[in-house]
């Protein structure tokens, strides 16, 4: 197969109407087309549609996989929740950046990897479609990924300083996790950027969700009613949370601020965590190896101390195996002598061990086929 595309977009807020879908199925025949999805792959051709505007007109999150390595992972949001200058500062490059629509806003994280293994492209919208909740929710995390897969990409210069590290870049989720990998983030980028990440909060407790929700005006509760019973996505549940945590901040802390990272400090020290990390593996592969080596000198050993003791009958089993005229009883005999040879190193009879093997060419010179195995095994 010359190339390999997939295309997956998904409604999370409201399901598409028979007529978005009639528009869809115009776009592709062949297309898998759902209330909530269109997804298709192609061999030998493309979409014949711009997925940037499918999805300010039609869907909220949208992946694309191709076999030679590029990936992209689009999700829109609605501009009112979100402040688009904000956003910029972390989304700044071409691999994180974020565009405004009519209504809408559209982050796109964009990466070109190399493909070790096969990847169809299924697996990724299941894994990935939950971080749009989570910005929802006031989860940026995300966001600060796109920043730091800018910074790999060299988009970022190197004096710029990090946006604020959000809460929970060292307590990743799945999703998280799955972003990670998808856009192959470096892992030890994202290892230095977090050591300043401060805890994930718990998030709120029942008891405290319930007495919130009870102070709230009754007409509100009433609407927020009709909204869960009539709206099939998740925009309400998100909405109803981020005012939740915005009308009840935790109180900051008067804690000293750690100096602000730059782009360029955080290149530096995640090479330096490879390169740590590179020693590190080196020391304990040499370590290992050291141990096998006694462990297999160990078991030589043993092995030489039975052969000590039937040596005799072993130089027989030689003759034998020579005997048949057979490549797989030339192998065996030289294996045999390999054994006898370092039976008489340690004895120190290697005088006697080459006489022995000068004695078995003359006897057998008219096996070239056994004289040419004595040479490879240099005995």
């Amino acid at each position: 197969m010359s190339e390999y595309q997939y295309y997956e977009f998904r409604t999370i807020d409201r399901g598409l109407t028979e007529a978005e879908m009639d528009a869809l199925r115009s776009i592709s025949t062949r297309a898998e087309i759902t209330s909530t999805s269109f997804t298709n792959h192609y061999e030998w051709g493309d979409l014949k549609a711009d997925p940037l505007k499918l999805l300010e007109n039609y869907f909220d999150a949208f992946v694309y996989v191709a076999n030679w390595g590029h990936r992209h992972f689009f999700l829109r949001l609605p501009e009112s929740w979100f402040d688009y200058k904000e956003l910029t500062k972390w989304l700044p490059g071409e691999a994180a950046w974020v565009k405004r629509t009519n209504k809408n806003l559209i982050v796109g994280f964009e990466a070109e990897i190399d493909m070790e293994e096969w990847d169809d492209g299924t697996s990724w919208m299941g894994s990935l479609v939950s971080l749009r909740s989570d910005l929802l929710r006031g989860d940026l995390r995300c966001l600060y990924l796109g920043w730091l897969l800018c910074v790999q990409n060299q988009e970022v210069a190197d004096k710029k300083p990090s946006p604020p590290v959000p809460p929970g870049l060292g307590q990743l989720s799945a999703s998280l996790e799955s972003l990670i990998n998808f856009l192959d983030i470096d892992e030890d980028l994202v290892a230095v950027a977090a050591v300043t990440s401060e805890p994930l909060s718990a998030g709120p407790s029942p008891d405290y969700l319930n007495i919130w929700i009870r102070s709230l005006p009754e007409n509100e509760k009433n609407d927020l009613l009709v909204t869960a019973v009539s709206e099939s996505g998740d925009r309400w549940r998100n909405e109803l949370l981020r005012r939740f945590y915005r009308e009840n901040k935790p109180p900051t802390s008067p804690a000293i601020v750690a100096p602000q990272s730059t782009a360029g400090d955080l290149r530096l020290a995640a090479q330096a965590r490879a390169e740590e990390t590179a020693r590190r593996i080196e020391a304990d592969r040499i370590i290992k190896a050291a141990r096998q080596k006694e462990k297999d000198a160990a078991e030589r050993a043993r092995y030489l101390d039975l052969l000590a003791k039937r040596e005799a009958a072993v130089w027989d089993d030689v003759l034998a195996c020579i005997q048949t005229r057979q490549p797989k009883g030339y192998n065996q005999a030289i294996q045999l002598l390999i054994d006898l040879r370092d039976l008489a190193i340690r004895k120190k009879h290697e005088a006697v061990f080459q006489a022995k093997i000068e004695n078995l060419r003359v006897k057998h010179a008219a096996k070239v086929s056994f004289l040419q195995r004595l040479e490879r095994a240099n005995l």
